[in-house]
């Protein structure tokens, strides 16, 4: 989609910021915070964006569990900023990127994702349109696991892993990105607020590091942190709507028969392959499939 559309990259990380600008030298930059609200809300003005698409946040677990304050000025206060400076700058379609800890949450990075998810349907209205998307655990992103333990791999050091029999839902960035844009799709005609997920394949996050390294090294669980996740929960299923892979839940009961039958997680998603786990091991470079 890079040469689909203009992109402005708003963020207050100016080495990630360089590091795109290197790789996508279209896409224009600007350094400000979705805590500051004056920064924000006259950027939105400049660019006059078609639409927004907003995936910043403090995303660590654990590092919400020692900062939650920190964790509610970027995930709630700094989203509540983006809907004023949307509203503000009146742009037709604003996108808030979730995650499945939001669902049925027991940790405060969950409280504030779930919170965040719900800011924006509330703010729906047909001229300025709040949406959500729900992602599993995106390979290779920032923050994910692998990257991590290929590091460790690399440096042969041994790989840390909280639990044996923790699962994870997964899926790459290239569906992360489908998965957006399909919601721009389902945006521009939409007449009601609705979260849009899809369906995700499990994995076992000790086969999978058992196929970087032998070394592994378990250390238990951080905290705020499951062995499991839920992407569906048991109280949206009358809400939900499926279609193919995507999994829509919408803001009113379904009194169609096409409602997700049951719970949606790491517990009961199909689960990877061996090969499709070599895959998204080598996503980023071909060459790690020759070694494992």
């Amino acid at each position: 989609y890079y040469n689909k559309y203009r992109f402005l990259s708003y963020s207050r990380n100016e080495k990630m910021q360089v590091s795109l600008k290197r790789r996508f030298p279209d896409v224009q930059i600007v350094l400000g915070s979705i805590e500051d609200q004056i920064s924000l809300t006259n950027a939105m003005r400049v660019f006059s964006p078609d639409f927004v698409i907003h995936a910043a946040a403090l995303k660590h677990v654990d590092t919400a569990e020692i900062s939650p304050i920190q964790a509610v000025k970027s995930n709630i206060v700094g989203s509540l900023n983006i809907i004023k400076a949307a509203f503000d700058s009146n742009v037709p379609l604003t996108i808030g990127v979730s995650t499945d800890k939001a669902c049925d949450p027991d940790n405060n990075y969950g409280y504030t994702k779930s919170l965040m998810e719900k800011m924006f349907l509330e703010s729906f209205t047909n001229k300025n349109k709040f949406l959500v998307c729900r992602f599993g655990n995106v390979t290779h992103s920032h923050g994910s696991v692998l990257p991590y333990w290929l590091r460790l791999r690399k440096d042969n050091k041994p790989l840390q892993l909280t639990d044996k029999n923790m699962t994870r839902l997964m899926f790459s960035r290239e569906e992360s990105v489908s998965l957006v844009h399909k919601l721009l799709t389902e945006g521009n005609k939409a007449k009601d607020p609705f979260i849009l997920s899809k369906k995700m394949k499990t994995v076992n996050l000790h086969k999978l590091a058992n196929l970087i390294s032998k070394d592994i090294e378990e250390i238990g669980l951080r905290p705020g942190e499951k062995l499991f996740e839920v992407l569906i929960s048991k109280n949206e299923l009358p809400y939900t709507s499926v279609q193919g892979e995507y999994i829509f839940i919408h803001s009113e009961l379904n009194k169609n028969n096409n409602t997700l039958d049951k719970i949606y997680s790491s517990e009961t998603a199909v689960e990877m392959s061996k090969e499709e786990m070599i895959e998204i091991i080598s996503e980023t470079d071909e060459s790690l499939k020759k070694s494992l």
